[in-house]
């Protein structure tokens, strides 16, 4: 299944995409496509359903962050080899974790905010985990039973607040809009395998990232199992995998960053695109 939500920010309605990619209004069904409904239980309820006998979302609504009330939104770092070369870095002997700021979420093609005192915005195609299970202490062979699906992130990132500023790389993440998901959620039985996934991102029309999740250090099975040691997940939280190389900070001889005006286009196979223009906060 593919899940989304449609509407004005903050009053998004839950939805489904039939066979024929039209969305299918699910608000008479449930409340939001978040907590509960991402458990196995709450999935195969929706998945017992007849597409065809939902109303029909007529137009064109802007389309929201395809999870709702989302509680932790936690990131993985340095996670492709390629793109810890790209920037200097080492890859690390364990995950790098780092949190973005869940009022950061936003939908898939609403505009990015480039902060008032932004030197270096930059882009991060990802794939998304969505979590469908309370997870501790999970093991390798178990941890994708504990996984609603997959989604297209942007992890939208400030270098200079983030690496010259002190302290961790939150703030460097975590400005409204520089977390993008979406434009839906394909349910983990529709992704046969989350390590063989292209990701790529366009900046006005040229491209700079084209990658697979094939060459991620730290694979999904993993990651969810890792994290599951220091914290328990919950349904309807995500987890950002990491970027493969092409970010803005790696352009060689001269980085390339984000001003009001430019265009990015990104997407995850199978998950969607995501369409932003940037403009000034």
């Amino acid at each position: 299944m593919k899940l989304l939500r449609y509407g004005p920010k903050g009053h998004e309605k839950p939805a489904m995409l039939d066979a024929k990619g039209a969305m299918r209004d699910l608000s008479k069904v449930i409340d939001d496509i978040a907590g509960a409904h991402l458990t196995d239980a709450g999935l195969a309820k929706l998945r017992a359903l007849d597409p065809a006998t939902l109303p029909l979302v007529e137009g064109g609504p802007r389309i929201g962050a395809c999870v709702g009330h989302v509680g932790k939104m936690i990131c993985i770092g340095l996670n492709y080899a390629d793109h810890a070369a790209e920037t200097g870095a080492t890859v690390p002997p364990e995950p790098v974790i780092f949190m973005k700021c869940t009022s950061a979420i936003c939908g898939p093609n609403d505009d990015t905010e480039i902060p008032r005192t932004s030197k270096s915005t930059d882009w991060e195609v990802e794939l998304g985990i969505v979590i469908g299970a309370e997870t501790k202490y999970v093991s390798e062979a178990d941890a994708l039973k504990h996984v609603a699906g997959y989604c297209t992130v942007n992890d939208v990132s400030e270098r200079d607040f983030q690496k010259e500023r002190q302290g961790q790389w939150t703030k460097g993440k975590s400005h409204d809009t520089f977390g993008p998901i979406g434009p839906w959620m394909v349910t983990r039985d529709e992704v046969a395998d989350p390590q063989a996934l292209k990701l790529w991102c366009e900046v006005d029309g040229k491209r700079y990232q084209d990658g697979s999740t094939k060459t991620m250090v730290y694979g999904v099975k993993h990651v969810v199992s890792y994290l599951s040691q220091f914290m328990s997940l919950q349904p309807g939280d995500i987890i950002a995998t990491g970027t493969p190389p092409g970010v803005g900070a790696g352009v060689k001889p001269h980085p390339v960053f984000l001003k009001p005006g430019n265009r990015v286009r990104l997407g995850v196979e199978g998950l969607g695109v995501q369409d932003h223009k940037m403009v000034a906060a």
